[in-house]
């Protein structure tokens, strides 16, 4: 478990963003989660919703995240109205240090000072995905299912 302190999210820039394009999970989870480069089209031609981030430890790019904020979930034009986390990819080699539980937390935390109340998610079902995961921090099942992928909730209250 890594020490908290020298964790931060980091807006992707010119700067860093070879650093967000180089994380990778690892092969038998690719099939869970769509690498940073396609995150970072959909946030491209979603501004308003897409809010992606690099996760940092100190100087090293260690994992990337994108929340979607108020999206209409139905598209139905506004019917029901989530806020979440959209995408998560920790790089292989930094995994079961603390960083996807520094991930969500810092979402849930941008989500609080914005107003929500729950933070959604939606992950593959399978072998090596991420449910326990999810399940582990907290997230329920919501018994909806979204493009394939079970939805879970987190109460921010």
């Amino acid at each position: 478990m890594t020490t908290t302190t020298a964790l931060r999210l980091e807006e992707i820039t010119p700067k860093n963003l070879k650093a967000a394009l180089g994380i990778r999970v690892r092969p038998d989870q690719e099939f869970a989660v769509s690498p940073v480069v396609d995150s970072l089209a959909e946030a491209y031609v979603h501004p308003a919703s897409a809010w992606p981030r690099l996760i940092m430890d100190g100087d090293r790019a260690v994992g990337f995240l994108m929340a979607f904020l108020d999206i209409d979930w139905h598209e139905d034009g506004g019917s029901v109205i989530r806020s979440g986390l959209w995408r998560l990819n920790i790089a292989a080699q930094e995994q079961g240090k603390g960083y996807g539980r520094f991930a969500v937390e810092s979402v849930a935390e941008e989500l609080r000072r914005r107003g929500a109340r729950e933070l959604y998610v939606t992950w593959e079902p399978g072998d090596n995905g991420p449910e326990g995961f999810y399940l582990g921090l907290g997230f329920r099942k919501t018994g909806e299912i979204a493009e394939g992928e079970t939805v879970g909730v987190l109460d921010l209250d």
